[in-house]
């Protein structure tokens, strides 16, 4: 009885095992087999959106990668300053402020600016003097009832009072002081800053009553309606760039978006960085709210090439290879996939360039859409 018990107890553990086995399977729409082929119903194909395709040929360009900033160019970019040192009397704007040109920025105050009118209305008067004396003496010598000398002498200091009154008519003009007014009598002890390009007001270095020299800077106005790309473009890749190249850049710091331009100019030097400058256009600059000094990433496009490629997300990679899932059969209830190791180098736009090992591959059908979770349950 004990040699019978001995049998009996390891054929009822086996009957056992076998049961939880069994028991613990569970039906799947998707079945993953030992030959790396997955079988898939159609109706969970259906319902995953899946859809299939075969390669496509698609342009591949070959890419420099380059950074740089959004700048306007010199003439877009204003540091207002005085003429002649004064003290801040009026300065109604604030940083971020637009203004036309020709538009008033502030008012300057100093007793040098009564002095100049001062010493042009005293010479204005002598001036009128010496160029009496100057044609008298003229006639005179004509008549040789002078001497050269007395003619030289009335020709010196009149023309030496014009050149006088002419610098200090220009200076007065310079400081936006009318002459008409001036000459009328009206002297004042201000002068108008006005602005030379329209523009935003980015920086104000001064506050009411500062006293401002020459030198100062007073505030600096950016029109930025005309902005481009200074990119900096390594010294090995700066043999294959060419104007007009297309250029896709974006603002990894404000936005995802990707905007265009193209290459306009290409420096003649090689700075210290062994970098040279690319000035580059924008394809749209009305439609933008781009600052000076924003930080840009921007991809160079030098060459293109064809190459056979499937979407992108119809890939999966796993220990350095790359593999698609290749169409091997079809009946009226399931697709049955082939696990395909292929080669893959290049992506752009959401393509990405595939070569297969046999060619009878090239004309296969592809999972291009759906196969990610595919990929995850058996990777």
């Amino acid at each position: 009885m004990a040699r019978i018990a001995y049998k009996f107890i390891p054929s009822l553990i086996l009957v056992l095992l076998l049961g939880c086995k069994n028991s613990g399977e569970e039906k799947s729409d998707t079945e993953l087999t030992d030959d790396l082929t997955i079988t898939i119903s159609k109706a969970q194909f259906e319902a995953g959106g899946m859809k299939l395709g075969t390669l496509e040929t698609k342009p591949f360009p070959t890419i420099i990668e380059a950074t740089g900033t959004i700048d306007v160019p010199p003439q877009s970019k204003a540091v207002i300053s005085a003429l002649m040192g004064g003290y801040i009397k009026e300065t109604p704007l604030l940083i971020g402020d637009r203004v036309k040109k020709g538009q008033m920025l502030l008012k300057l105050e100093s007793p040098e600016f009564i002095t100049l009118q001062q010493n042009y209305l005293e010479a204005k008067q002598q001036l009128a003097f010496l160029k009496a004396d100057f044609d008298r003496q003229k006639q005179l010598v004509a008549e040789n009832i002078t001497s050269q000398k007395n003619f030289l002498k009335a020709e010196s200091d009149y023309k030496g009072k014009l050149a006088l009154c002419n610098g200090l008519r220009q200076k007065l003009v310079l400081l936006n002081i009318p002459i008409e007014q001036v000459e009328a009598g009206n002297i004042r002890s201000d002068a108008n800053i006005y602005a030379p390009i329209s523009g935003s007001v980015t920086k104000i270095h001064i506050s009411k009553g500062v006293y401002v020299s020459p030198a100062d800077k007073i505030m600096e106005i950016v029109d930025n309606d005309h902005i481009h790309l200074e990119l900096q473009v390594f010294e090995k890749d700066i043999m294959s760039l060419n104007i007009g190249q297309k250029i896709a850049f974006s603002i990894p710091e404000a936005s995802s978006e990707t905007y265009e331009a193209e290459v306009y100019l290409i420096g003649t030097h090689i700075e210290e960085n062994r970098t040279v400058m690319v000035h580059a256009h924008l394809k749209d600059e009305e439609n933008h709210n781009f600052l000076t000094g924003m930080f840009v990433q921007a991809q160079i496009e030098t060459s293109e090439t064809q190459k056979p490629a499937l979407p992108t997300r119809a890939l999966a990679e796993k220990d350095y290879s790359v593999f698609a899932l290749k169409l091997i059969s079809e009946d009226e209830d399931n697709y049955v996939f082939e696990q395909l190791r292929v080669e893959s180098e290049f992506s752009y736009g959401g393509y990405s360039a595939v070569e297969v090992e046999e060619s009878k591959d090239q004309e296969a059908t592809f999972l291009v859409e759906g196969a990610f979770p595919l990929f995850n349950s058996e990777f």
